[in-house]
C-alpha cells in the first residue's frame, strides 16, 4: 500500500509513541524482583465501579479503564468536560459553542440523529438518558464540575452494560457523604466569566448526607452568545448492620445563547472571524433531573444484593439554527428503571454476578417552524412554514445478563458474561401522516421535506457475548485479551423522524465485534497501559456531506492507546495519553457513494495529551499541558482536511494559608488560531467551531 506525504509524520509520531512506552515497560518489569515487599502506593489500585456497579481496583479489570481523580479535577478546574476528558487516550470530545460537543471514545467523531447511541453517559452508574432517546450533548446534565471523579471505559461495556455501551462508558461520581467537610470556591475570568461552587457534608451515626451547588455564567468571546447553568446535588447514606442505602438527586438548567459554525477556507486563523456569530438566533434550553436510590444487603461475606429504583424527567428546546427555515424543536422524557444484581462467591475461584435490568420510558418530540423558509425555491417549496413533527413515544426495555469471573491460578484469571436486551417501542403520531404540510396540502417540487410515518411499533432483540483472559505478568502488570461485542438499538429519532422519500425506517441494530489485547501496571513512581485493538461495525446509520442519513454501512476500526506517567524526580513528573488509529468506511453503503477504504470524517489518526507537573512545594503545583491534534478529513470521500493544531495550557494552585487555596489558568498559552471542530456540507463547504483565543482565568477557594 502506496504511503502518502501526511501519513508518514502521523506514523512516525505513533512509531516514537510506541516505542518511547515499550522501553519504559521493559525497565520495570525487569527490575520488579528487587522491588518486591516494597510497600509503595500504586494508582492502579484506585477504585472503579463502572465496570461491575462494585468497587474493585481498575489495575484488576481486563479492560481500558481509565479515571480523572478529585486531584486532576480540581487543577483543571474545567469549564467544559472536555478539558477534563483530554487526558484520558482514545477520548477525542469536539466541542460546538457554549457545553455542546460531539463525542469520540475509541472512535471517530460521530454525526447524526443517534449518534449519541455509541456511547453511553452515565452518572453514580445511572445512565443519563432512557435508552433510545439519547442526546449529543447529555454529558452537560452531569454535575462533573463537583465530581470525586470521572471513569471512562472504551470499547464495548460489560454484561453489565447495554445498548449504547458500544463505543465506550463515561461515568461521572459525584461525591459521597463523608466526614465534616465544607468548601466555598469562586471564579472569574474575561467576558465576564463567573463562576461559584459550594460543597457540605455531614455524618450523624448511621447516617451521612452532602450537596453540592454550582453556578456558573460565561458570556463567550463569540458574538450574541453565552451560557447560564446551575447544578445541585443531594446526596444521602444509611449504614445499617447488613445494609447500606445510597440515594443521589442531580438536577441541573442550562440556558444558552449558541453561536453556530462559522464558514469559509481557515476562518478559524482570523480573529474577527472567530468571533462572529452568523445565528444570534439560536439558543438552547435545557433542564434534568434524576433521582435514586441503591439498596445494597449484604447476606453473608460471599452474597450480596444489588437494587438501584431510579426517576428520570428532562425537558428541551433549542432552535435549529443548522436547518433550513430554523425550525424549533422541543423534546423531552420521563423514565422509570431499575437496574439489579446478586453477586456471590461460589467458593474461592468462582464469583457470579447476575441481574436483570429493566426500564419505561415516554417520550416526545415536536418541530415548528415559525416563519417561511428563506433560501432557493426548492428549498422555499419543500421545507414548509408550520409543524413539521409532533409524536410521542413509549419504550421498554428489558435485560437479563450473567458474568462469571473466575481465578484460575495466581496468575490466570477469566471473566465471561451473556447479556439480552429486549428493547420495544410504540410510537404514536400525533399529526396527519405522509409527506404534506401540517393542514394535509402537499408541497411542490416533489413533496415536503419531512415525512412523518403512521402508528407503529418496532421491536429489537440483541444477545452480547463477552470473554476476558488475563494474565498476571507480575505483581504490578498485568497483561489481557478481551472480546467483545456492543450493540445500539436504533434511536426513537432515527425511527420515527423520518425526511423525503423514507416512508419506514427500516433499520437494524448497530452492532461492534471488539478485540483487545492489552497491559498495564506500574508503582508510584511510574505507570502505563497500552491497549491494542481491532473492531468491525455492522448496520452502520451516518451523514453523508449533504447532511442526508445513510444506513447499511460498515467500518472497521483498529489502533493503539497509550498512557504513560513517570515521577522522574521527586518534585516533577510527566504524563502522557494518547492514541493511534485507523477508522476506515468498509464498503460503499450507496451505489454513488464510493468511498470503501477511506477514513472517517472526523477521525484524527493520531492525538494525544502530554503534561508536565511541578511542584516547588507540598502547598504549590504547576502543570504545562500540551495538546496534540492531528490533521483529519471533513468528508467521507477524503478531499478536504483540517489541518490540525497543537495547544498549550498552564495551571497552577497554591495554598498560601490554611484552608486557603488559590489557582490560575491560561488557556491557549501561545495564543494559537485553531478549530474545536471542522467539518464540511456540499451547501456551505468548510466550516468550524473556532478556538477561544488566549485567556487567563483565576479563582480562590476556601475549605476546611
Amino acid at each position: 500500500m502506496k504511503m502518502t506525504m501526511t501519513e508518514q509524520p502521523r506514523l512516525t509520531a505513533a512509531l516514537l509513541t510506541v516505542a518511547t512506552v515499550t522501553s519504559l515497560l521493559a525497565a520495570p518489569v525487569a527490575a520488579q524482583s528487587a522491588q518486591r515487599g516494597v510497600s509503595s502506593a500504586n494508582p492502579l489500585e484506585i477504585l472503579v465501579v463502572t465496570a461491575s456497579r462494585d468497587e474493585q481496583p481498575r489495575a484488576d479489570f481486563l479492560g481500558s479503564v481509565d479515571v480523572v481523580g478529585s486531584a486532576e479535577l480540581d487543577l483543571i478546574s474545567h469549564q467544559h468536560i472536555q478539558q477534563a476528558l483530554a487526558r484520558v487516550p482514545g477520548v477525542n470530545l469536539q466541542r460546538g459553542d457554549g457545553q455542546e460537543y460531539l463525542p469520540a471514545v475509541r472512535s471517530p467523531v460521530l454525526t447524526g440523529a443517534g449518534a449519541c447511541g455509541g456511547f453511553l453517559i452515565a452518572e453514580d452508574s445511572i445512565p443519563v438518558r432512557a435508552a433510545g432517546f439519547c442526546n449529543i450533548n447529555e454529558l452537560f446534565e452531569t454535575h462533573s464540575e463537583q465530581a470525586s471523579r470521572i471513569e471512562v471505559l472504551r470499547g464495548p461495556g460489560t454484561a453489565l452494560h447495554g445498548s449504547n455501551a458500544m463505543h465506550g462508558i463515561i461515568n461521572v461520581i459525584t461525591p459521597a457523604p463523608a466526614e465534616r467537610r465544607r468548601r466555598i470556591g469562586v471564579e472569574f475570568g474575561p467576558w465576564d466569566t463567573a463562576r461559584i461552587e459550594l460543597f457540605a457534608s455531614e455524618v450523624w451515626g448511621a447516617h451521612g448526607g452532602a450537596i453540592a451547588f454550582t453556578g456558573a455564567h460565561d458570556g463567550s468571546f463569540r458574538d450574541d452568545a453565552g451560557v447560564d447553568q446551575q447544578k445541585l446535588t443531594l446526596r444521602h447514606r444509611f449504614t445499617g448492620d447488613n445494609v447500606v442505602i445510597d440515594s443521589g438527586l442531580t438536577a441541573t438548567n442550562l440556558n444558552q445563547g449558541t453561536a453556530g459554525y462559522i464558514e469559509g477556507e481557515g476562518a478559524y486563523k482570523h480573529e474577527r472571524l472567530r468571533e462572529q456569530n452568523l445565528n444570534p438566533e439560536a439558543y438552547r434550553d435545557a433542564r434534568a433531573a434524576r433521582l435514586w436510590s441503591q439498596w445494597r444487603y449484604s447476606f453473608d461475606a460471599r452474597r450480596e444484593l444489588k437494587v438501584t429504583p431510579y426517576l428520570r424527567d428532562t425537558r428541551m428546546t433549542f432552535r435549529q439554527h443548522f436547518l433550513p427555515g430554523k425550525p424549533l424543536e422541543e423534546n423531552g422524557q420521563k423514565s422509570i428503571g431499575v437496574l439489579s444484581s446478586y453477586h456471590v462467591g461460589l467458593n474461592d475461584q468462582l464469583e457470579l454476578i447476575a441481574g436483570l435490568d429493566g426500564e419505561f420510558s415516554q417520550g416526545y418530540l415536536k418541530q415548528s417552524q415559525e416563519s417561511p423558509t428563506v433560501g432557493s425555491a426548492f428549498l422555499q417549496a419543500t421545507i414548509p412554514q408550520g409543524k413539521h413533527y409532533d409524536y410521542e413515544v413509549d419504550a421498554l426495555m428489558v435485560a437479563p445478563f450473567a458474568q462469571l469471573d473466575w481465578t484460575v491460578t495466581d496468575r490466570w484469571r477469566i471473566t465471561a458474561g451473556l447479556r439480552y436486551e429486549h428493547m420495544r417501542y410504540d410510537y404514536d403520531n400525533q399529526m396527519i401522516a405522509g409527506r404534506s404540510r401540517d393542514d394535509g396540502t402537499p408541497c411542490a417540487m416533489g413533496g415536503c421535506r419531512y415525512n412523518r410515518p403512521a402508528d407503529r411499533e418496532d421491536s429489537f432483540n440483541n444477545w452480547s457475548p463477552k470473554l476476558a483472559i488475563g494474565y498476571q505478568l507480575a505483581e504490578h502488570h498485568l497483561l489481557y485479551l478481551n472480546l467483545a461485542h456492543g450493540f445500539r438499538a436504533p434511536q426513537a429519532t432515527e425511527l420515527y423522524r423520518l425526511q423525503e422519500q423514507q416512508t419506514v425506517a427500516d433499520l437494524d441494530s448497530e452492532v461492534l465485534k471488539s478485540i483487545e489485547l492489552g497491559a498495564k501496571g506500574g508503582t508510584s513512581q511510574y505507570g502505563y497501559t497500552l491497549a491494542l485493538f481491532a473492531m468491525q461495525k455492522d448496520n452502520v446509520i451516518f451523514q453523508d456531506s449533504a447532511r442526508a442519513n445513510v444506513d447499511n454501512g460498515e467500518t472497521d476500526h483498529f489502533g493503539l492507546e497509550a498512557s504513560l506517567r513517570l515521577q522522574f524526580a521527586p518534585a516533577w513528573g510527566i504524563e502522557f495519553s494518547g492514541s493511534y488509529a485507523r477508522h476506515r468506511y468498509a464498503n460503499d453503503p450507496e451505489p454513488t457513494l464510493l468511498i470503501d477504504g477511506n477514513d472517517l470524517d472526523g477521525a484524527p489518526r493520531f492525538f494525544a495529551s502530554t503534561r508536565l507537573g511541578w511542584s516547588p512545594t507540598d502547598k504549590a503545583r504547576v502543570e504545562l499541558e500540551w495538546i496534540h491534534m492531528d490533521d483529519y478529513y471533513l468528508d467521507p470521500e477524503n478531499t478536504v482536511e483540517y489541518g490540525g493544531h497543537d495547544l498549550f495550557n498552564l495551571r497552577l494552585t497554591w495554598s498560601p494559608a490554611r484552608h486557603w487555596t488559590l489557582f490560575a489558568r491560561i488557556h491557549n498559552l501561545t495564543d494559537t488560531g485553531y478549530a474545536e471542530r471542522a467539518d464540511f456540507t456540499t451547501f456551505s463547504g468548510p466550516r468550524y467551531f473556532p478556538g477561544m483565543e488566549r485567556a487567563l482565568f483565576a479563582g480562590i477557594t476556601w475549605e476546611m
